[in-house]
This record gives C-alpha cells, structure tokens and sequence, in this order.
C-alpha cells in the first residue's frame, strides 16, 4: 500500500480564520480539513448568513476584504517561496515571519507546511542552530 502524506495547506492562530473561499462561494464540499492544535472557537455560517450580516452591517464587508486581501498577499508570498527558494531558505522566511508559529505547532506539521520532510526539516534546524 502506497503512503499517504498530509499536505498542511495552511496554519493559522488566534485572530485568523480559517475557511475555504472556494467551498464558500462555489456552494461546493471542501476538499479540505480543519484540524485544531489547541482549544478552538468555531462560527460555523451558511453563506445566505454570511451576505445577510454584510447587507446589515456595512463594516462586516469591509472586515472581509482586508482579510482577503491580507490572505491573497500571504499566499502569493508563499507560492514565490515555494517555486523559487530552497528549503533552507524557505524555512528562514518562515521562522523570520512566523516565530510563534514554531513554538505552537510540531515539527511534523512545519516540514509538511514547508514541503518537506521531517528529517529535511530536522537537519535545516539543526544547521541554522551552528
């Protein structure tokens, strides 16, 4: 049996939100999951809901589209690294960018995020240490 490798697609920490904006607006099931490290809260919103509050509170919109655009930034930033960076170099951003990140989230979960292993990972550590 060929094996199975998790693809940490995203990491997030308090005052984020997690969603998948492709499941939203297509009204289609996510290929994604969800998978909480730590105590979580969760709104769970139909996307009628969602335009609702936006119809009704003027600044909800507004909350929105900074988020978007902040995650479009993000991404893009993450795919430059990703096609053009080693993992040495990868790993360096991340931790320069993302300090708390590892100290909340296991190695595993980092070297995924990253595209590498946890060994990759391990000896990339190991190195920026000396």
């Amino acid at each position: 049996m060929p094996k199975v490798f998790e693809h940490i697609v995203h990491l997030y920490i308090e005052n984020y939100w997690a969603t998948d904006r492709e499941s939203s607006i297509m009204l289609t099931p996510s290929r994604y999951n969800i998978d909480a490290w730590e105590e979580t809260e969760l709104l769970i919103i139909s996307r009628a809901d969602m335009l609702d509050l936006i119809k009704k509170i003027p600044s909800w919109l507004e909350m929105i589209r900074l988020m978007d655009e902040r995650f479009a930034i993000a991404n893009n930033r993450r795919l430059n690294s990703t096609i053009s960076n080693t993992a040495e170099k990868r790993y360096e951003e991340f931790a320069e960018n993302n300090p708390q990140f590892i100290l909340r989230f296991p190695q595993h979960i980092i070297a995924s995020y990253l595209g590498v292993t946890k060994e990759t990972l391990s000896r990339i550590r190991k190195q920026a240490m000396k």
